[in-house]
């Protein structure tokens, strides 16, 4: 078993190190970073859906979640001049514009499709 796992880790650090020569260290840091940020995003996404689920017993909780979205998208459009990447992002910032307007304009329930939709293509893009 333990060969096993040491022909396993000899395979992956192999993996890495062709990797990071065929793509260059900063090609691959970018799409790890990009990685780590569409995480990120998707946990802000996942506590934004409760945040709108639970709006009456917490209605702040929504606005943080949505403040945390754009704080998060600013941080990855910064880092990309992927244009997949920068309409996933574009996308995602409407959404969050628009859930925040209508929960501004008394929507106990906004629809969170677009925002899912955008937070999902976001991971695709960023997949490494």
């Amino acid at each position: 078993m333990q060969s096993y796992v040491r022909r396993t880790a000899l395979a992956l650090a192999a993996t890495a190190l062709t990797v990071t020569s065929l793509v260059g260290c900063g090609a691959l840091d970018k799409a790890l970073d990009c990685a780590n940020t569409a995480a990120t995003i998707a946990g802000s996404v996942d506590r934004l859906q409760q945040a709108v689920s639970n709006a009456a017993n917490d209605p702040l909780a929504s606005q943080q979640a949505l403040n945390d979205i754009d704080r998060e998208l600013k941080s990855l459009g910064d880092k990309t001049d992927n244009a997949d990447l920068s309409k996933a992002v574009k996308d995602l910032g409407t959404g969050v514009d628009n859930v925040r307007k209508a929960i501004d304009g008394g929507d106990a329930t906004p629809d969170l499709t677009p925002i899912t939709s955008a937070a999902s293509e976001i991971g695709k893009v960023c997949t490494p």
